[in-house]
């Protein structure tokens, strides 16, 4: 019986975990409609798509934290209902800044779901296997979510209008809200102190700040802003640091970088973040710009990456049994950096099989680090301080992701310049250029800018393979993780309440 409920509970915490990652990418597709519907200007565009990211990265710090403070069951049913009324609320917008300001409210809440729901796995599976099976199916779906959201935003967009895609997640919500407290066991830390509103406003300013010049860098024509975003944002963080290491009860306990193989897994984390981010945002574009798909079969022929996720995050505890964690890590990241170097061939005919093997295989390599990596940040510590060690994962995986949009997309647009001798800054731009010209000048133009861009492919693939090699003899350097007895967990039907 103790056993089926936990199960049971796993699937209430699924719906979130794979409702929120679908909301994320879903918008993608839906962004072109509903700015045309609100009359959106370019900026309001901007706003819209990423002051939900902005605020989940902000806050999922603070989250994690509080979860552990006034109980993590509690924390995901605000959240949750929370979440339900304002995808009401965003899918019924009348106008740009009405939808701007529910998305960053949808961020708010969004940020106490993730934190919430793996800090909850760790109270209800206490032995080792079983937790590390319940992560393997959290982390499954996040990356499942994420690959199905553009699809399932390309059915309902040609059946129903822009705001179905946020409604989607109201009959989760209300099912989580229903079953949770029946399934689900409240826990919170007897060590918890009071919320430090200084540490809260200064890591939100701090993250902000970064995440913004990060994401900035890519689109302006200036980088002094974004430059100077980063640095504010750095020596604000620096201050959040400073704080926190003087506080009795921090609102992060930075002491769990002295664990070796904490710090090594979170680092893995972010830099396959960043190497997964940078060759997705490449592979999108040229399966529409130089293959010519459209974005909704675009977003089909990307989804083995997500898929790819899913299925090795699925066989990692299986994989586990048979080799030690970190091997079996460390044996995956090196089958993402061939998969990553498949893409260097991408070229002619047979470009699109290339390119699909290239992010399953790539894909499919990471998942022992997202399922079996995970585990070993959360099973590192003790269980009061879950909703931290599960807040830092996310933010590392939020700025690898940020980081690699930036890093890798800024090394192929520079590839591509140097290949275009300085006559074109994007493909984009020579696409439009190209109508402007006779019909030979401009298919000549476009050719070539193709091929540049094919470069610049072929550059980001040898660097997420070094990214992926150089994580992998990281992982195998660091040392096992300790491993936290059934007896220090609690006791899934003491805790329930």
């Amino acid at each position: 019986m103790r056993v089926n409920r936990a199960w049971l509970g796993l699937v209430v915490l699924m719906l979130p975990t794979l409702l929120v990652a679908m909301d994320t990418t879903a918008l993608l597709l839906a962004l072109p409609q509903l700015s045309a519907d609100l009359g959106a200007t370019n900026v309001e565009q901007l706003w819209i798509s990423d002051s939900y990211g902005f605020m989940v990265a902000g806050l999922v710090i603070t989250m994690g934290t509080l979860g552990d403070r006034i109980g993590r069951r509690r924390l995901l049913m605000i959240g949750g209902a929370a979440f339900a009324v304002l995808s009401v609320v965003a899918a019924f917008a009348v106008n740009p800044l009405m939808l701007i300001v529910a998305r960053a409210l949808l961020g708010v809440a969004g940020a106490t779901l993730a934190p919430s729901t793996l800090a909850l796995i760790t109270n209800m599976f206490r032995e080792g296997r079983q937790r590390g099976k319940a992560i393997a199916i959290w982390a499954t779906c996040q990356f499942t979510g994420g690959a199905l959201g553009p699809v399932l935003a390309g059915f309902l967009l040609q059946h129903f209008w822009w705001g179905s895609v946020f409604l989607v997640a109201v009959p989760a919500m209300a099912l989580l809200l229903l079953a949770g407290p029946v399934l689900l066991p409240e826990f919170r830390s007897d060590q918890a102190g009071r919320l430090d509103p200084a540490g809260v406003g200064l890591s939100l300013v701090a993250v902000l700040l970064m995440v913004y010049g990060i994401k900035q860098l890519t689109v302006e024509s200036m980088p002094i802003v974004p430059a100077v975003a980063l640095v504010v944002g750095a020596a604000i963080g620096f201050l959040f640091v400073r704080r926190q290491l003087r506080l009795e009860t921090p609102l992060l306990d930075l002491r769990l970088f002295r664990n070796r193989p904490f710090t090594a897994v979170l680092v893995a984390l972010a830099f396959a973040g960043v190497a997964m981010a940078g060759t997705g945002l490449l592979v999108t574009q040229y399966l529409q710009s130089v293959l010519g798909f459209s974005p909704v079969a675009s977003a089909v022929l990307f989804a083995p990456m997500g898929l790819g996720v899913a299925v090795g995050t699925m066989t990692a505890p299986a994989l586990a049994r048979r080799v030690k964690q970190t091997t079996a890590i460390a044996g995956g990241l090196v089958g993402s950096a061939l998969g990553s170097l498949l893409l260097v061939g991408v070229d002619g005919a047979s470009a699109l099989p290339l390119v699909m093997t290239g992010i399953a295989v790539l894909a499919l390599g990471t998942g022992p680090l997202f399922a079996l990596g995970t585990g070993l940040v959360v099973g590192s510590v003790p269980p009061e301080r879950a909703g931290s060690a599960a807040s830092m994962s996310e933010t590392g995986n939020y700025f690898g992701g940020s980081l690699g949009f930036a890093l890798l997309g800024v090394v192929a647009a520079v590839v591509y310049r140097s290949r275009m001798d300085g006559t074109s800054d994007s493909l984009a731009d020579a696409v439009a250029a190209g109508r402007h010209l006779p019909a030979g000048q401009g298919a000549e133009l476009l050719h070539t800018a193709r091929e540049a861009f094919t470069v610049g492919l072929h550059v980001t693939g040898v660097v997420a393979a070094v990214v992926f090699a150089g994580l992998a003899v990281l992982i195998l350097t660091m040392r096992p993780a300790t491993r936290t007895t059934p007896a220090a967990l609690p006791d899934y039907e003491a805790t329930r309440s």
